[in-house]
């Protein structure tokens, strides 16, 4: 039976209009896809908040996607933040994704509660469902956030944000899929039983991905900046090499189980697009009546291009550093069940538009 491959995308707030001119391009190129949702991040401190905010404003006006709004906690009162989901509330937003957040000067300054506010995400969550019945996801980190001891405190604060009421967590990026899959073995250990959603992000500029690798503590394998390396000044090989190891991972990844992504678009479309494609995904006809955006469709089943996955015999394609083991999905889909959760997954696209 064929996976049906879900996928959702993340944008920023742009800061010029420039900027401004490149996120509705990737959004107008992105709409067709009929993600599950799309997520707007909200800035280190609350820097963005008001420009998230008329992005997501924008985006519930102008198309059928379902808008996931980003609220953060650090550096601001309960009450303030209580404001802020009332306001989501208000506008038609029926999804939050929360987080703790970075303080003013990044991970590089150490995290403090303010004196009036929530403690921690998992805090966060419960006010948020204290205020509404809002759906609410969440982050989860296969290397541990870089605030945290060890990767099990880091799944003692998932476990807690769950159990507050998250029902989704989408995992910062990675690029070895082995280590997706061991983080997912502990967590499910530990009796989280929501969906995992692998955060996918396709490499536009190998020195910038480093650089933001290093600031948040995700890892860069050896073999990614090889296959990087000496195209510093050739920008056409850089995205023809972007594309391939994206493609591998995922329909690795496809091929092990997984059937839902979190895609951190960058603001671009390019990629993920080819990607998406790749895994089956196919643009949704959409109804346009006058005066008012298309309506929501719910996606079909969609799956991969078979012809592009990797083989799970002897002879099966593999990431460098990927064990024939780890290649081979596991019997009667039991691989997919840990990925998505025995618990039923979250609304379905439908039935989230219906609430809006």
């Amino acid at each position: 039976m064929a996976d049906r491959i879900r996928v959702s995308f993340e944008f920023f707030p742009p800061k010029t209009e420039e900027m401004e001119s490149t996120l509705w391009e990737a959004i107008g190129r992105l709409n067709p896809l009929a993600p599950d949702f799309v997520s707007v991040t909200y800035g280190a401190g609350g820097s963005t908040r008001e420009r998230t905010h008329a992005t997501v404003r924008r985006i519930l006006a102008e198309t059928p996607l379902v808008p996931a709004a980003h609220l953060t906690c650090v550096g601001a009162t309960r009450a303030e933040v209580d404001t802020v989901v009332h306001a989501y509330q208000d506008a038609g937003v029926r999804h939050i994704v929360a987080l703790r957040g970075d303080p003013p000067g990044g991970l590089a300054e150490k995290y403090a509660p303010h004196p009036g506010g929530y403690r921690n995400a998992a805090d966060l969550v419960a006010g948020i469902k204290r205020i509404a019945d809002l759906e609410v996801s969440v982050s989860a980190y296969p290397e541990k956030h870089p605030d945290s001891p060890s990767v099990e405190a880091d799944i003692d604060m998932l476990k807690a944000k769950v159990d507050a009421g998250a029902t989704r967590a989408m995992t910062q990026f990675f690029f070895e899929n082995d280590g997706y899959f061991r983080y997912l073995d502990r967590v499910r250990a530990r009796g989280i039983d929501i969906p995992i959603v692998p955060g996918i992000l396709p490499v536009q500029n190998f020195k910038q991905t480093k650089s933001f690798a290093e600031r948040c503590g995700a890892s860069v394998p050896r073999w990614l900046a090889e296959r990087f390396e000496g195209l510093d000044e050739d920008a056409a090989t850089r995205k023809l090499i972007a594309a391939a190891v994206a493609a591998e991972q995922v329909l690795d990844l496809v091929a092990r189980g997984v059937s839902e992504f979190h895609f951190y678009t960058m603001n671009r479309a390019d990629l993920v697009y080819a990607i998406c494609h790749l895994l089956g995904v196919r643009p949704v006809p959409q109804t346009v009546i006058p005066g008012r955006a298309p309506a929501a469709r719910e996606p079909g089943i969609q799956k991969p291009v078979s012809s592009m996955a990797p083989d799970s015999g002897s002879g099966a394609s593999r990431r460098p550093g990927m064990t024939a083991e780890a290649s081979s999905p596991l019997p009667n889909g039991e691989r997919e069940k840990r990925a998505r959760g025995v618990a039923s997954d979250s609304l379905s696209r439908r039935e989230r538009t219906k609430q809006i």
